[in-house]
């Protein structure tokens, strides 16, 4: 495919990249589907063919194990690729609405049209799949992208930039490497929509950018998502889907459970099988857990002294370490740690955690766990351990969040057929199957008049008596 000669000044590049892809946009306003699963299609052999690459890429930036990497990266995108070209047609199919009485004589269809030129903003943390599945949904839609994957995986960013170059005209889909720079130059420019991956504090930025140009934004953020685990739980199938959830990728997962609410009663238990789930994962200890081939590492030095900073944070206020080990800084790693009595001040109950770091606040009723989520700000995902549907419909009344799963985690997001996102602080917009679709067009409303329809025209100035008596009828009756 033909690349771009980008200029060495960023703000020029980016602007030129821009009108690139505008001017592509212009003459291919609106791609019939067999385009739109061309594009989809060459995106599946590619990443068939390349798979060996991409687990070598992601393991490079910080050791995830290639089965990891398999199920949560390539898995996903693959899935995503199927069930768009699955129900595309489908979903490409103008609408037909109803009409109501007052304009009988009227059609009237929605069409869905693509937005345009669209920017897709990545984070590190899974960097494959948080690229590819928005893109995924971009191209379905009939946009084009640019791409910003993280300076934090460099080896997954000239990856992807080189899949980009392959694949794709520069005018369809080009990916920008680089750094604040090249990602301000980027929000500078009036695009159609900016999908965003990453931090509330970062997506922030994104939105106030957007706002100048007044475009469109899908913020897929994070939070502090809450698992609570009741007395009615079955304990031990709980406490291994949440050692599985927590310390998937070290813990960095928008989507982890980042703090547990344990009923009192069975405390002791759970602690138990939560310490047999993690040393039958990982290892019986830090020693064992650090020679695992099956525990990721955290991604970069920067990273890591920010976890371990909430960590000693929350041991110097009294935090009870209950499972963990000794860490590491020259090969970025913490082992799985869990710490009880954690105090009120302490910054792991208002930051999000983003790794290997699992704080535990017992209750005695469902009304503690309500107020406690209820005074922050409203999370990505919530998870509910309970054998007892009453409790369950409690929470989940009482409480919001982007997605919740009730005994297990994660698993909401495998499933095409639900939206994923948050709400408010935790993310604006969904994704996923039809949702990436709609989120990427613009559904536009077109209503069909018969020439010389008469059906209004009695209302038209100059008003009269006839008129008013019509406008009180409409108002009574309709």
């Amino acid at each position: 495919m033909s690349t771009l000669t980008l200029d060495s000044d960023v703000h020029q590049m980016v602007s030129t990249a821009f009108a690139t892809q505008k001017q592509y946009f212009s003459k291919h306003p609106n791609p019939p589907l067999g385009s739109r699963l061309e594009a989809l299609s060459k995106l599946e052999k590619w990443i068939k063919a390349h798979r060996p690459q991409i687990q070598d890429a992601v393991f490079k930036d910080f050791k995830k194990p290639a089965e990891e990497m398999d199920l949560t990266e390539i898995y996903a995108v693959l899935a995503d690729i199927h069930f768009n070209t699955k129900h595309l047609k489908a979903w490409m199919k103008p609408e037909k609405v109803g009409t109501p009485l007052t304009l009988l004589g009227t059609s009237s269809r929605i069409l869905y049209e693509p937005k345009g030129v669209t920017l897709i903003i990545a984070p590190w943390n899974y960097p494959f799949q948080l690229m590819l599945s928005p893109l995924i949904s971009a191209l379905a839609a009939g946009n084009t992208a640019i791409l910003k994957p993280s300076e934090m995986t460099p080896h997954v960013s000239a990856l992807i930039k080189g899949m980009c170059e392959e694949l794709f005209e520069v005018g369809q889909v080009l990916c920008i490497e680089g750094a604040i720079d090249e990602a301000k130059a980027l929000l500078a420019q009036p695009f159609d929509h900016i999908f965003f991956t990453g931090s509330p504090a970062v997506g922030k930025h994104v939105m106030r950018a957007a706002s100048e140009h007044l475009t469109s934004v899908t913020l897929e953020l994070g939070g502090k998502s809450p698992t609570i685990v009741d007395q009615s739980a079955k304990i031990k199938d709980a406490a291994e889907k949440i050692a599985f959830s927590k310390f998937v990728n070290n813990g960095q997962t928008c989507i982890a459970p980042d703090y547990i609410l344990l009923h009192r009663k069975v405390e002791e238990e759970f602690l138990d099988e939560l310490k047999k789930a993690i040393g039958k994962m990982f290892g019986e200890d830090a020693q064992a857990v650090q020679s695992s081939a099956s525990y990721a590492r955290l991604v970069s030095e920067k990273h890591y002294f920010r976890v371990l900073e909430l960590l000693e944070q929350a041991e110097s206020l009294g935090a009870v370490k209950v499972i963990g080990g000794k860490p590491d800084v020259s090969d970025r790693f913490i082992p799985p740690t869990v710490l009880n009595q954690v105090p009120d001040a302490a910054e792991v109950w208002e930051e999000e955690i983003f790794g290997p770091v699992l704080p535990i606040r017992t209750y005695d009723n469902p009304d503690e766990v309500i107020a406690f989520i209820n005074q922050r700000p409203k999370p990505l995902a919530q998870y509910i351990f309970s054998q007892d549907r009453n409790f369950d419909d409690y929470i989940l009344s009482r409480t919001s969040a982007g997605g919740v799963c009730v005994n297990d985690c994660l698993i909401h997001f495998m499933n095409h057929e639900l939206p994923f996102g948050g709400v408010n602080n935790s993310g604006i917009g969904k994704s996923h199957g039809k949702f990436g679709f709609l989120e990427f067009s613009n559904p536009k409303a077109v209503l069909k008049q018969r020439v010389g329809n008469p059906a209004l025209k009695p209302l038209y100035p100059p008003y009269t008596n006839f008129s008013r008596k019509m406008i009180d009828f409409l108002l009574k009756y309709f």
